[in-house]
């Protein structure tokens, strides 16, 4: 059992491995401040991430009050990260945030454009909800399906066209609503046991 506080997922902030990546790209304070106005630098393209990642984070808090537990910022030994780990009555979801400020975003079945360029964001979370799902399967002793998410924080618009696309791709206002309105398929007991694996960082080394 993970002992809080002590090597405990739980206790990560949304964007915390944002946040690493910015001080490695910077270690100096000032020109990293700095760094995050500068249009079309690496750290303003991190910075920008981060504001997603937070605002995701705040959402998925409302959570809570349904029977939900949320991760953030869950890193494998890659390096990569999880942006957020929903575990609830509904199943348990991937969520990546995606800051597109004053953007246009279109989701087709298997295919996301921003301004109607396209980006790769379905067939990568797809395969990092099934990366996911195998791990916590096999710590968990059962079948854990996971779904994957996509978070669009700030855009003009989004439009998503088909009834039951592979990934739910939700305005980050929605994402409390729709995740808490999913039918149940999972019990109290298995929610806290799902949780109780996807905190230990071990799980995911």
């Amino acid at each position: 059992m993970v002992q809080p506080g002590i090597g405990d997922l739980a206790a990560n902030r949304p964007g915390d491995a944002v946040r690493r990546k910015i001080i490695e790209l910077e270690p100096n304070p000032l020109r990293r401040m700095l760094g995050r106005w500068l249009r079309g630098s690496e750290i303003h393209s991190w910075a920008n991430g981060l504001v997603g990642e937070q605002v995701t984070g705040r959402r998925l808090r409302r959570l809570r009050h349904h029977g939900w537990f949320t991760l953030h910022a869950v890193q494998w030994a890659s390096g990569v990260d999880i942006d957020h780990l929903a575990i609830g009555p509904a199943g348990v979801f991937t969520i990546n945030s995606k800051r597109h400020r004053g953007s246009a975003v279109w989701y087709g079945d298997s295919a996301i454009t921003v301004n109607r360029t396209p980006k790769r964001y379905i067939p990568i979370s797809q395969h990092e909800a099934r990366r996911t799902s195998d791990v916590l399967s096999r710590k968990c002793g059962m079948i854990v399906n996971v779904r994957p998410v996509i978070s669009v924080v700030h855009a003009a618009s989004l439009k998503v066209k088909g009834a039951a696309p592979p990934v739910l791709v939700l305005e980050v206002t929605e994402l409390d609503r729709v995740l808490s309105g999913l039918t149940p398929v999972l019990s109290p007991d298995q929610v806290a046991r799902i949780y109780e694996v996807a905190r230990d960082p071990t799980t995911w080394a």
